[in-house]
């Protein structure tokens, strides 16, 4: 009996219990503890902002519109009586000699957009996704200062960037950004890709000959500085040609996939210039009222192909035959000859192709190849682009 009781009060479990129980008690304390400071330090700064905003009416806006519309509240000023303007976060994709430096002088010419250029041309603001991400923070809080800024009352904030610079490589860092922010995006490219290499290499000539007084420019504001950039013809290696425009092509393609989910708007410089209500589609994309758009660009390569390229035909012969031909925009006229008068009835783009032979010559005018010539032998047959 004696032994049996021993036994019993050796081996109970009843101080292990409560010692458990304690230990329990007393850690689960400390972990409210702190989550609730946690907590309450999180409400006090989400409380502090919506104090802050509760003053702005954003009842107008339809539940769509309202992860678009922000009230920044910028660190180096007050935005004073425009404190309840509401802005817009947008962004310029695009690449090099694609028009975007004019369509964003169009942009700030509105005294109520501030888009802040090519901010990720410095190579340090893109060096890994948290200098990316902090100089977005910097530039949507309207924080970021440069000659295009509005401040105080603007209603649209933003810059252009060059998918080159540091954009395809965090492209998940990126969209999630984008899309937490309520950052519009607005593609910008170039549909005929041969007149923008052909951009891009005399600008990349210019950089070094300095043709200009010595002083290189990639964007001019008169038709004579225009025309002696234009005298520069580039010679093109069409060794690489086809594969370079593919790999234009096929990198545009894949930025407007990754990027599809955000609220977006697509452009073409083409289409700027030939469409009276782009910019005003682009206006009411930013939600700012709409005005006349001016820029004091002067375009620099106004001539056909043909006219701007040293080794041209070596050039056609290599796009003849694919479905780049459209690229060329207008056949070399000695290519052509003895057309009869033809007026295209196939569109492409909205644009129809026109040719008309004058005096035993054949001028053919098209914006993107329409239709087109044959040539060869039999020269009365008409072929149109797909």
């Amino acid at each position: 009996m004696n032994g049996y009781s021993f036994k019993n009060l050796k081996w109970s479990p009843l101080p292990l219990r409560v010692t458990l129980v304690l230990f329990v008690t007393i850690f689960g304390v400390y972990i409210c503890y702190i989550c609730m400071k946690q907590i309450t330090v999180e409400r006090t700064t989400l409380f502090a902002t919506e104090k802050a905003e509760s003053h702005c009416e954003i009842h107008d806006f339809s539940p769509e519109e309202i992860l678009f519309v922000h009230f920044p509240q910028p660190k180096t000023y007050s935005r004073g009586e425009c404190f309840c303007t509401p802005v817009r976060f947008f962004v310029i994709l695009s690449m090099q000699r694609s028009g975007s430096g004019w369509f964003e002088t169009l942009l700030n010419s509105h005294p109520n957009i501030s888009s802040n250029g090519e901010i990720f041309s410095v190579r340090q603001r893109r060096d890994n996704v948290s200098s990316i991400l902090r100089t977005l923070d910097t530039v949507y809080a309207l924080d970021w200062f440069s000659s295009a800024a509005k401040n105080e009352c603007v209603a649209a904030v933003g810059f252009k960037w060059m998918l080159n610079q540091g954009f395809l490589q965090h492209p998940k860092e990126i969209l999630d950004y984008f899309n937490l922010k309520g950052v519009s995006v607005i593609f910008l490219f170039r549909r005929n890709l041969l007149r923008r290499l052909i951009s891009v290499l005399a600008n990349d000539y210019d950089r070094l000959a300095k043709q200009l007084n010595g002083t290189h420019k990639s964007h001019v504001h008169s038709k004579e500085e225009a025309e002696i950039l234009a005298r520069y013809k580039p010679t093109i290696n069409t060794a690489v040609l086809l594969s370079n425009l593919g790999h234009v092509e096929k990198t545009v393609t894949d930025c407007l996939q990754l990027f599809s989910s955000t609220r977006h708007i697509i452009l073409y410089y083409e289409d700027i210039i030939n469409n009276h209500n782009a910019l005003s589609h682009v206006q009411e994309f930013l939600g700012v009222p709409k005005r006349k758009l001016v820029s004091r660009q002067v375009k620099i390569h106004t001539r056909p192909p043909s006219e701007q390229v040293m080794n041209w035909e070596n050039v056609f012969k290599m796009l003849n035959g694919t479905k780049r031909l459209a690229f060329a925009s207008c056949l070399p006229t000695s290519t052509v000859s003895n057309c009869h008068f033809h007026l295209c009835t196939g569109i492409c783009k909205g644009t129809l192709g026109l040719a008309v032979k004058l005096q035993n010559v054949t001028h053919v005018f098209w914006d993107c190849w329409t239709c087109w010539c044959d040539w060869g032998n039999t020269l009365n047959g008409w072929r149109t682009c797909e």
